[in-house]
């Protein structure tokens, strides 16, 4: 692994370019935990090169407090990466992500950008799209790697992708899980002992739903889905059931329908997803 200024890192990558060595890249906000790590050493295992990004998008957030309090572990994150032989780690500020010299043309959205993550934090994905086009134009990667619970962003990558002609192919990643089944984020470091117990009501609705969903209509399961979650503690925002396509809300179980749960726990903003 080498911890590189921006300029070194675009040397090297022009160099691995004109050898024909395919990029692999991950972009992040730091704050790595096992699940990072395991998208990063796919990226590593399946190109020449493996490129992290380690950059908290100020765009993205609507929330200023959330912002100032999301973890920043620059050293437990090169640490966690140090293994990785074929990996570069670079750390850009915001004039380097975002210079007055590039021009940004936003995209439309539609309605991938309107449900759920889109309607309950607004300006969110417009704040995505543009750090993850500048960071594509700094990176040039050969393949883009992102997760799955995250996975209303998937499908607006995609959109970004398609819309912007990247030559990028996007590789999406199974959500990494605790023992216990707890979606790993970021976000959990800033829950107590206590606050990860009760995080599991999250997969428990959501293994609840996956074994009952043949007694109910989809309207049917999204009633006894939130009335399982009641019981726990957590402060639920959305539960949703979309076309795992389109992200428009799913009629029926005939078509692929993907769970969507986002909630507060102990303030904190958890999200969590089931293909059902």
């Amino acid at each position: 692994m080498e911890f590189l200024a921006l300029e070194e890192l675009k040397i090297k990558l022009a160099e691995a370019r004109l050898s024909g060595e395919q990029i692999g890249f991950v972009p992040t906000m730091g704050a790595l935990h096992e699940g990072h790590l395991a998208i990063i050493e796919r990226a590593a295992k399946e190109n020449h090169w493996a490129v992290v990004s380690i950059f908290v998008n100020p765009t993205q957030f609507n929330n200023r407090e959330d912002l100032d309090k999301y973890p920043r572990t620059l050293t437990d994150d090169l640490r966690l990466l140090a293994h990785i032989s074929n990996l570069f780690v670079f750390q850009p500020d915001v004039a380097q992500v975002y210079p007055n010299e590039l021009t940004f043309n936003p995209i439309n959205l539609g309605q991938l950008a309107k449900v759920m993550e889109g309607k309950f934090r607004p300006g969110h994905f417009d704040g995505v799209v543009h750090v993850v086009h500048n960071l594509f134009l700094l990176v040039h990667p050969t393949r883009a790697y992102f997760g799955k619970k995250d996975y209303q962003q998937l499908a607006i990558i995609r959109k970004l992708v398609q819309e912007y002609q990247f030559p990028i192919e996007v590789i999406a990643c199974e959500t990494t899980r605790s023992a216990n089944g707890l979606a790993l984020s970021s976000r959990n470091k800033r829950l107590s002992n206590q606050g990860l117990i009760d995080a599991l009501i999250i997969t428990k609705t959501l293994t609840f739903i996956s074994k009952s969903k043949g007694f109910y209509s989809i309207n049917e399961m999204r009633e006894q889905a939130v009335s399982y979650f009641s019981q726990g503690k957590l402060e639920l925002e959305y539960l949703e059931f979309m076309n795992e396509l389109t992200l428009n809300p799913a009629t029926s179980w005939d078509e692929p329908v993907v769970c969507f749960i986002a909630a507060y726990c102990e303030g904190i903003r958890l999200i969590d997803n089931l293909l059902v």
